[in-house]
């Protein structure tokens, strides 16, 4: 087969049906765009739960005076000096424990301080009021049950928090999020399937002719489907390319500058270009194989060869 007649071909395809191709690049980049996003997406909350997890404490609260007056669950009165030290006696034979932080009421005081100092309640409130509490680093943020069950409900415990349960919450929005931005994509990619299957049909019908005469004399399927293949192939590879400019000018502008999330989001750790840049080879892959399929099966029962 002469390359330069299947190139030729191409050209001619593209250009009796530029609208179309037109329409074809612009859907295979918006579905292939966000499929790049929604993978860049997982990366994100993947890279955000080991980056948050390990940093998650359990909180062990302690009754004060003022909680032994309104918390049913400190009725028996403020922490004594006995039971914090068998609190953290326990916690320190616990397997489970990587280490743990005692907060008096002054160091807890002074921390809300530091960051709520602003706020009206803070001129109200006083050291005593604040709740003295264990800081408890797991060696597997997955085990809080444990500790909650050891820590609940006794004496001079007021209560047990997980920080964990506040993250999941917020990394089941993002899941949510991703699923949506995935549900779009399929829509897109369907739509860019019908598109491509369209587009291939219009330019075989208009080259009917020659199509016909090339079956006249002996020409192989193959050799007949090429051009088209390789048409719905090139404006696909087209469409990955721009899709790619996309996330790539996305990564720059949103996290390194323009919006610069890197700078003003310090507590969140970003993706790295390494994660854009090992999804660009297979969102071209994908560009490229995924139109070339469609026109092979369109092809098929359209020109029956």
């Amino acid at each position: 087969m002469r390359a330069q007649f299947v190139l030729s071909e191409i050209g001619v395809g593209l250009r009796r049906n530029l609208t179309m191709t037109f329409a074809v690049v612009v859907s295979v980049a918006l579905s292939l765009a966000l499929f790049g996003g929604s993978l860049l997406m997982s990366d994100q909350v993947s890279t955000m739960k080991g980056y948050w997890y390990d940093k998650v404490n359990v909180s062990i609260f302690l009754c004060n005076k003022s909680d032994a007056e309104s918390d049913p669950n400190c009725a028996k009165g403020a922490v004594t000096t006995e039971q914090k030290e068998q609190i953290q006696t326990d916690l320190d034979k616990m397997p489970v424990v990587d280490n743990v932080t005692h907060e008096s009421s002054d160091e807890a005081y002074k921390h809300y301080k530091e960051q709520f100092g602003d706020s009206p309640l803070a001129a109200s409130l006083t050291p005593d009021q604040m709740q003295e509490s264990f800081r408890v680093k797991l060696k597997d943020p997955e085990k809080y049950q444990v500790i909650a069950t050891a820590f609940d409900g006794r004496d001079g415990v007021q209560s047990v928090q997980d920080q964990k349960g506040i993250l999941d919450n917020l990394f089941e929005l993002l899941n949510g999020m991703n699923w949506a931005a995935r549900a779009v994509m399929a829509m897109m990619l369907v739509v860019a399937l019908m598109l491509i299957v369209n587009t291939v049909r219009v330019s075989a019908f208009s080259r009917r002719r020659e199509t016909g005469i090339m079956r006249l004399v002996g020409a192989s399927g193959f050799y007949i489907q090429a051009p088209f293949i390789m048409e719905a192939a090139v404006a696909g590879l087209i469409g990955g390319g721009v899709a790619c400019g996309f996330l790539v000018v996305a990564r720059y502008f949103i996290i390194d500058h323009g919006l610069a999330l890197s700078e003003k989001l310090n507590l969140i750790n970003f993706i790295g270009w390494d994660a854009v840049l090992t999804k660009l080879p297979l969102i071209l892959a994908t560009s490229l194989l995924m139109p070339a399929l469609a026109a092979f099966f369109a092809l098929r029962k359209y020109l029956k060869v």
